[in-house]
């Protein structure tokens, strides 16, 4: 029998999970196992879904970018999922570096609010993905090769 499509779904806790639990018509269909910050609201959010946690703060945080790397790498090479899917922010960067290298497939989801500036994981997600969304037209004038979904929230 074969195996089942399996997504890793990463995201720090907050809006940036809000907007892909918003996929759950999508991502109900696959395996999963979700990568995100232990808080009160991920735990309520994710309840009865496989969930590894994901070390925080990331912003300027050198020693848990260097633990998320290190899970990165246990996770991906244990689980070997077909596709991973993010929505940023920090947390995302160690699994896109390593997913290019193991050739695993990705999607980053620019996020919903940011029509001013790029964010700081989508500029360094950007030259990684195999296919960058954004959910505003505005938000092309920063990634030009980036696909419309329209919002997910």
């Amino acid at each position: 029998m074969a195996r089942a499509r399996s997504v890793l779904l990463v995201a720090s806790s907050g809006g940036h999970l809000a907007q892909l639990d918003a996929l759950e018509p999508w991502w109900r269909e696959w395996a999963r196992t979700w990568v995100t910050f232990r808080t009160d609201d991920a735990s309520s959010r994710l309840r009865g879904e496989r969930i590894v946690w994901g070390h925080h703060p990331t912003t300027r945080n050198i020693p848990n970018l260097l633990r998320n790397f290190a899970l990165a790498w246990r996770l991906l090479r244990r689980e070997r999922p077909d596709l991973i899917v993010s929505t940023g922010a920090g947390l995302a960067f160690p699994f896109f570096v390593l997913a290019k290298i193991f050739g695993i497939p990705t999607v980053y989801i620019e996020v919903y609010d940011r029509l001013d500036s790029p964010t700081l994981t989508g500029r360094l997600c950007s030259p990684l993905t195999t296919l960058f969304l954004v959910q505003w037209e505005e938000q092309r004038r920063f990634y030009p090769r980036a696909r419309v979904i329209g919002g997910l929230l």
